[in-house]
Formats: structure tokens, sequence, C-alpha cells
């Protein structure tokens, strides 16, 4: 068996497990894997005095990567045996003088007789790199056009968001007025009510008082009467018939007359303030009974005509490290990683998972219950977007989304935006295709959280997409 060359290990050792491109600032770690320092440190982001390594998963103490000196120096002291000086092949120790269109490398004049070279097809390098540059400057117009047009439709996007701002401030202020209006008109409307029953209670009490006076009077008389005749009953013949003619006169004068118990102007108006308090009252139950409407309506508004969405997980694309449900509703992160084939669609390196379902045109939306975990994330995200090896989420990979880390929200945009928030336990996804846009809801205050404006989202097929962080996360299609 050929030993390996010194050039290869140490090209192979000069390899970032991570980016597969030569170390750039190389570190390494305690188990004696070298990266490049951006890499290691995107790797270990988050809070934790312990992480596992990228390439053999051991478990290192976290902190400030170690410089690998060392291999610094071999690789400069490689670089001044082999090169030879600028330009020159390290093979052959022969300018550069042409270029492989096969290998996409510069090659000497030794390399283009060779074995592994002859049959392809060489340029001179000078006539490949002026090839080559008009191609890079093509590239470079079209990626910026397209930060242009992004520019554009952010500050688009940013205008429409302040000017519904001040729309939905001076709805605000409308309905403060209307408010404040209503609640004098109650106050007063309470002030007067209650004048007028202090009124209405002194004329009842006087109209009492009257009666009172009157019945007495007449009750006095009627006593007097009636010890009269008693004793009369008690004396003999001779004195009883004495003034009989008089006595009977006064027994006949008929029944007393009651005193009138209310007048009928007092009985008008004590009804026509029982109509007053029932018109009131009827006023504020239409009142009452429309508002949960209007609320509706109101909700129904903020939602717009969007259609709730089925939504189920695909275990095809779910990360080793994440356990689906039987009926594709929950997702949780576990140890330890699970036995599953390395299939094209999986994702390999972060615990992304996408939704079965996916979107080309249409408004859709769904909901989905965060419960109390601290680190997790939901959005959407383009069909095609990549699946192996580590990736960042972001909208420039093709992922839009929200997330909590720790006690801390963002919106997942470059850079991530912080959201003030209070603790969530579920969140609406709205998903508009036809307009390239989607909005994140607090499904339980009805609060918007977040928007991507229009134009955001690409033209292809949106699937649902999450992230789970940590073992006490799970997430639950809430349907």
């Amino acid at each position: 068996m050929a030993a390996v060359s010194p050039v290869k290990s140490l090209q192979e050792e000069a390899t970032c497990p991570l980016c597969l491109e030569y170390l750039t600032d190389s570190v390494i770690t305690a188990c004696g894997h070298n990266f490049c320092h951006s890499c290691l440190s995107r790797c270990w982001e988050g809070p934790g005095p312990a992480a596992s390594c990228p390439q053999c998963r051991d478990l290192v103490q976290q902190g400030p990567p170690q410089p690998n000196r060392q291999l610094a120096q071999q690789l400069s002291l490689q670089a001044v045996q082999g090169a030879g000086g600028d330009g020159m092949c390290r093979a052959h120790q022969e300018v550069l003088k042409l270029f492989c269109e096969e290998d996409q490398a510069p090659i000497c004049v030794v390399c283009r007789e060779s074995r592994a070279h002859c049959m392809h097809t060489v340029l001179p390098i000078a006539e490949a790199a002026q090839e080559y540059k008009g191609k890079f400057e093509a590239h470079l117009k079209t990626l910026r056009e397209e930060r242009e047009k992004l520019l554009r439709w952010k500050a688009m996007g940013e205008g429409r968001s302040q000017e519904y701002l001040k729309k939905t401030q001076a709805k605000r202020q409308k309905v403060l007025a209307e408010f404040q209006q209503l609640r004098q008109f109650l106050e007063e409307q309470e002030r007067l009510l209650l004048a007028q029953l202090e009124k209405l209670d002194e004329e009842i009490g006087r109209l009492q008082t009257d009666t009172v006076r009157k019945l007495s009077v007449q009750i006095s008389c009627l006593s007097e009467l009636i010890s009269e005749l008693e004793g009369k009953c008690q004396k003999p013949a001779s004195e009883f018939l004495q003034d009989v003619r008089s006595t009977l006169s006064r027994c006949e004068m008929g029944p007393f007359q009651l005193p009138e118990e209310i007048s009928p102007e007092l009985d008008k108006r004590v009804r026509g303030f029982s109509w007053q308090t029932t018109a009131l009252s009827e006023m504020l139950r239409q009142f009452t009974d429309t508002l949960p409407a209007a609320l509706e309506r109101a909700r129904g508004k903020t939602q717009g005509a969007f259609r709730q969405a089925t939504v189920t997980l695909d275990p095809d694309t779910a990360h080793p490290q994440l356990v689906l449900s039987e009926d594709r509703k929950r997702v949780r992160w576990a140890e330890p990683r699970q036995r599953l084939p390395s299939t094209p669609e999986r994702f390999d390196s972060v615990p992304y998972v996408l939704g079965r379902e996916g979107f080309t045109s249409g408004r859709h939306c769904w909901e989905v219950e965060v419960g109390d975990g601290r680190y997790w994330a939901v959005g959407v995200a383009r069909e095609s977007v990549s699946r192996k090896g580590w990736m960042s989420s972001s909208p420039e990979v093709g992922i839009w989304a929200v997330k909590q880390w720790g006690h801390q929200f963002q919106a997942l945009t470059s850079p991530e935006t912080p959201l003030s928030l209070n603790p969530l336990s579920r969140i609406r996804i709205c998903l508009d295709c036809d307009r390239g846009q989607v909005t994140f809801i607090d499904a339980g205050a009805n609060v918007p959280i977040f928007t991507f404006p229009p134009g955001s989202l690409p033209g292809e097929r949106i699937r649902p997409w999450f992230w789970v962080g940590g073992t006490k996360t799970q997430l639950y299609l809430y349907l």
C-alpha cells in the first residue's frame, strides 16, 4: 500500500471539516481537530460551559478557541519549499502558463502532456483569466442587481409598515376619542337620572307625610265617634235617646274619603323615568351584544382571507436527534442520535424539520404551540433549502422565521432583529404566496409579532419549517 505523501497529508490537515476550504485563522480543539476560527465560533453559538466537537462529537470544555501555531508554521514552510514562487507548478517547478477547463485549475506545460491532462481542454492562462473574469463580472452584475432589488423591497416594506403604523395610530386615537365620548355620555346620564330619582324621592316623601297626617285626623275622629256611641249604648233609655237626631246625623255622614296615594302627574313622572332607564339599558345591551361581533370582525381583518392549512411534519427531512409523534403533529429533541438513513432530503447537521405540505400560491395559515421551551424557531423555508452541513437560518439561505433563545426573541433577519415580547404559548404563521410575504402573530393575544415584507419570499414552493434546540423543547402543530 502506497504511503500518503506529506504534502497531501498536510493539505488534508489544513482543510476545515465544516466549510471544506483551506483553514483561515486555524484553531485546534482539545480532542486535536482543526477548524476555521469563524466556523467553530458559529458552531458553538449559544450559552453553556461545554459543547461537542463538530467532527468527532466528543464533549469539550467551551471557551476561547486556541490557535494552532504549529500547523500554521508547517503550512508556511511547505509553501516556501513546494511552491518555488508565485505562479509556479508545485510538481514540476514550471511556470503555470495553461488552464485546464475540466479540472478548473492552472497547469504547466509538463502537466499538459501528462496522462491526467492530455485529454482535457486547455487554454492559455491569460485567455482563461479574461474569460472567467467576464463570467465573474456578469455574476457580479446579477448579484448587485439582486441586492439592489432587495434593498428597494426592504425600503418599500419599511415605508409601508410606517404607513400602516400611522393608520393604526389614527384608528387608535379615534377609538379612544369615541369611547371617551361614550364615557362622558354615560356619566352625564348617570348624574341626570340620579338627580331625577332624588327629586322623586323627595316628592314621594312629602306625599307620604301628607297622607299619614290626613289619615291620622280621620282615624282620630272615628275613634271619638265610636267611643261616644259605645258610651250611649250603656246608658238608660231616657238618656240614650237624648240628642239622638244629632248622633245619627254624624254617623250617617257617609264613608270617609281616603287620600290619594300618588298623583297622576307623579305617576307619569315615575313611569317616564322607568322608560328612560329601560331605553338606556337597551342601548347598553345592544352595545355589549355587538361588541364580540365587532372584535371578531377586527380579528378577521387582522388575519385577512387566510385559509386554515392542515400541516404535518415530514419524517424524511427530520434531523436524527428530532423525534416525531405517530400523528406527525409533535416534535421534540432527544438523545442519543437516532440511526436514520442519510437521504438527500434529511437535515444532517442542524436539528431542523420541514412540514410535509408545500405551498406555491394563495394565502395559508397554521398555528404552532411552543409550550415552555426556551430554544425553538418556527417559520417557512423554500423547497430547495440546503439539507447538508452546518447552515444558518436566515433569508439568505431560504428561511424566514422567528425564534426564542433563552429569554430573548428575534426575527431571523440579517442581522437578527430583536423582538420585545411577553412569553408566548402559541404562534400563528400567515403565508401569502402571491405577495411573497409571511407574518407571525401571537395567537393567544391576537397581536402581530413580525412581518417579512412583500417580495421577501421567492416564487418557488414554500414549506413550513421548525427548529428544536433543547431537551425541554417540544413543538405541537395546533389544528
